[in-house]
C-alpha cells in the first residue's frame, strides 16, 4: 500500500512537472526569463568554477596532471594552514553561536527593557565594513593601544595573532547567528512549552528537555553559516591575523607573491571543499531536520520570562556584548577625527582630507559599481525567485541550485575564477568594470532570491490567475501585480547587495585594475602603510554612505513599487452638478 502511494505520488509529480513546462512553453516572455537565466547562471557561475577545477588538475601543456594536488596535500605547511583555517573556523562558530543564542533567546523569551537598541547592535555588524573591528582593536591594544598604552602602561604590545583574529570575527559574525535563530525560537509553539511547565518542569528543565531541542536546527544551521564567513574571511586575517595565516591569505600570496596560478588554483579548491560541504549540509540537511511543527491551530500569546535570576544575567550579558560592539565602532570613528593616534589626540579632519586624496576616485568608483550591480541583482533575483517558486519544470532544480551557490564559494576562489574564465577570448572581460558588476551581481543576489521565493510562497496563486483570466500576459502579472508585492524582499535585496559590494575585499582582490580600484582596495593598502587614521577616515565615510543609500533605497522603493489603486472615488453631489 504505501508502495503504490509513493509510485501514485512520483506519478503526481511528474505530471505536474510535464504540465508546469508545457504551461511555461505557452508563454513567450516567461520562457524567454527560463531560457535566458540558465544560460547566464552557466556562464557566469557554473563555467568560472568548472574552468578553476580543470585548471588546478592539469600542467602547463594542459595535460591532466595531479602534480601540484599531491605536493599540497603531502606538504606540511600547506596542511598546517588548512589545519589552521579549520580551526579557527570551528572555534569562531561555536562562540559566535553561542552569543547569538544567548542574544536571540534574550530577546524572543525575556522581558527585558531595550530590545529594539539590542536588535540594532546585533545587526550592526553586518551592515559596516569589514575592516572596522580589526581597526579597533589595533587602535585599543596596538603598540600605541588606548587600554594597552595609555591605560595600563603596555608598551609594545603584539595585538597580531590567532587571539585578536578570533575577537574579531566573532564580534562581525555572531549577528549571523542571531538572526537565524531568532527565527527559529519565534517559530516553536509556546503551547509546547507551557506544557512542559504545567507537568512540573522548571525552567532550567523545560529548556534543556523542549526549548533547546526544538532549536537545534537552527543552531546547527547558524554553527554552519558562521563556519562557512570564517573560512572565506580575507580582510581580517589578512589585517589582524599576522602570523597566523588562513587559506584565503595563503592563496593570495601564492598567486600576487610566487605569481603562481595552478598552485593557486589548487590552494583555493582545497578552500572551496569544506565551505560548499557545509553551505550543502545546511540547505539540504539541517533544514529538513527542524523540529518545530506549525498546526494552524489558535495559540495563546506567549509568556515572556521575568523571573529576576533568569532575565538580568542574560539582560547583562546581551548588554556587555553591545557595550563592546559600541566600544569598537566609537574607538573608529574616534580615530578618524584624531591627528596622530597614542601621541597627539587633538581633533582634525586632516585624516579625511588625507584619505580623500588618497582615494576619492576609487570611492566614487565603489558606489557607482554598487549602486548599479544591486539594481541589477536585486530585479535579476526577483526574476528569479518568481520562475522557482510557483513552478517545477525541467531546468529549475538547476536554476535552484546554481542561483545561490555563488553564496557557498569563497572570494578569493569567485576572484581566481573569473581570471581564468574571463582572461581570454571569446569574452575577456578582466580589467573592465563590467566583470566588477558581474561578480558583486551573482556574489550577492542569492539574498534576493531566497527574499524573493519566501515571499511569493505566501501570495495566493489565485492573485496572478485573476490576471491572466483578464487578458495580461506573465510580464505584465508579473510587473504590476507581484512586483509590487515584492517590494519588501526586494529592498531587502538591494541593500544587503549594495551593502555587499561596496565592502566586497577577497571576491575583487584579484579583479581591480589601475582604472578601476575600489575603496576597500585603498583600505587594504593604508593597513599595509599602517595609515590607521586614515583607513578609519575611509571607513566611517562608508558607514555615513551604506546609511545613506539604505534610506535613498527605501524611499524610492516604496514610491515607485507603492500598489497603486484604480478604484475611481465616487463624486459628490457638486461635482455631479458640475
Amino acid at each position: 500500500m504505501a508502495k503504490s502511494k509513493s509510485v501514485r505520488g512520483s506519478s503526481a509529480a511528474r505530471m505536474k512537472k510535464l504540465n508546469d513546462t508545457r504551461t511555461i512553453l505557452r508563454q513567450p516572455i516567461l520562457l524567454v526569463a527560463v531560457i535566458l537565466t540558465i544560460l547566464l547562471l552557466l556562464l557566469f557561475v557554473v563555467y568560472p568554477l568548472c574552468k578553476v577545477l580543470i585548471y588546478s588538475l592539469t600542467d602547463d601543456s594542459g595535460a591532466f596532471s595531479t602534480e601540484n594536488l599531491v605536493s599540497i596535500l603531502t606538504s606540511g605547511r600547506y596542511l598546517k594552514v588548512f589545519g589552521r583555517t579549520m580551526l579557527l573556523g570551528l572555534v569562531v562558530a561555536a562562540i559566535a553561536t553561542t552569543i547569538g543564542y544567548i542574544f536571540a533567546y534574550t530577546i524572543t523569551r525575556t522581558n527585558v527593557p531595550c530590545k529594539g537598541f539590542l536588535k540594532t547592535i546585533a545587526t550592526l555588524p553586518i551592515l559596516s565594513p569589514p575592516f572596522v573591528l580589526s581597526l579597533s582593536v589595533i587602535f585599543l591594544f596596538g603598540k600605541q593601544g588606548l587600554i594597552t598604552k595609555n591605560l595600563l602602561g603596555i608598551t609594545g604590545n603584539n595585538v597580531y595573532g590567532m587571539k585578536s583574529l578570533i575577537v574579531v570575527q566573532v564580534m562581525s559574525f555572531f549577528p549571523i547567528a542571531y538572526l537565524t535563530l531568532s527565527g527559529i525560537l519565534e517559530s516553536i509553539d509556546a503551547s509546547v512549552e507551557d506544557a512542559a511547565c504545567n507537568m512540573g518542569a522548571g525552567r532550567w528543565k523545560t529548556f534543556w528537555t523542549v526549548t533547546f531541542p526544538l532549536s537545534l536546527p537552527g543552531i546547527i544551521s547558524g554553527a554552519l553559516l558562521v563556519f562557512i564567513q570564517s573560512l572565506e574571511d580575507f580582510s581580517n586575517p589578512a589585517t589582524i591575523g599576522g602570523d597566523y595565516t588562513t587559506l584565503s591569505i595563503e592563496v593570495y600570496n601564492i598567486i600576487t607573491g610566487s605569481y603562481d596560478m595552478r598552485r593557486g588554483s589548487v590552494l583555493a579548491i582545497l578552500l572551496l571543499v569544506p565551505a560548499v560541504i557545509a553551505y550543502l549540509l545546511n540547505k539540504y540537511w539541517v533544514n529538513k531536520k527542524s523540529f518545530v511543527t506549525v498546526t494552524g491551530k489558535p495559540t495563546q500569546a506567549r509568556k515572556l520570562i521575568d523571573e529576576a535570576h533568569i532575565k538580568w544575567p542574560l539582560f547583562a550579558f546581551c548588554i556587555l556584548v553591545a557595550a563592546i560592539v559600541i566600544l569598537f565602532y566609537g574607538t573608529v570613528i574616534f580615530g578618524s577625527f584624531v591627528r596622530t593616534w597614542g601621541i597627539d589626540f587633538s581633533l582634525t579632519l586632516d585624516q579625511y582630507k588625507r584619505a580623500l586624496q588618497y582615494g576619492f576616485g576609487s570611492l566614487k568608483t565603489s558606489m557607482v559599481l554598487a549602486v548599479i550591480s544591486a539594481l541589477i541583482g536585486g530585479i535579476f533575483g526577483m526574476i528569479i525567485a518568481y520562475i522557482t517558486a510557483k513552478r517545477d519544470y525541467y531546468g529549475k532544480k538547476f536554476i535552484e541550485v546554481s542561483s545561490v551557490l555563488m553564496f557557498a564559494v569563497p572570494g578569493t576562489v569567485l576572484g581566481i575564477s573569473y581570471i581564468l574564465g574571463f582572461n581570454t577570448k571569446p569574452l575577456v572581460l578582466t580589467g573592465t568594470a563590467v566583470i566588477l558588476v558581474i561578480v558583486f551581481t551573482f556574489r550577492n543576489m542569492p539574498v534576493a532570491i531566497e527574499s524573493g521565493t519566501t515571499t511569493l510562497l505566501q501570495i495566493d496563486n489565485s492573485i496572478e490567475e485573476a490576471s491572466t483570466i483578464l487578458g495580461a500576459d506573465s510580464g505584465y502579472s508579473f510587473r504590476r501585480i507581484t512586483l509590487p508585492l515584492l517590494r519588501n524582499a526586494f529592498f531587502s535585496g538591494i541593500v544587503y547587495s549594495f551593502t555587499k559590494a561596496i565592502t566586497a575585499v577577497s571576491a575583487v582582490i584579484f579583479l581591480v585594475s589601475p582604472r578601476w580600484t575600489l575603496v576597500t582596495s585603498k583600505i587594504y593598502g593604508l593597513f599595509d602603510l599602517a595609515k590607521y587614521g586614515q583607513a578609519a577616515a575611509f571607513v566611517t565615510m562608508m558607514i555615513g554612505i551604506l546609511l545613506v543609500f539604505i534610506g535613498i533605497f527605501n524611499k524610492l522603493i516604496n514610491l515607485l513599487l507603492a500598489p497603486r489603486s484604480r478604484v475611481p472615488q465616487a463624486k459628490t453631489k457638486t461635482e455631479e452638478a458640475k
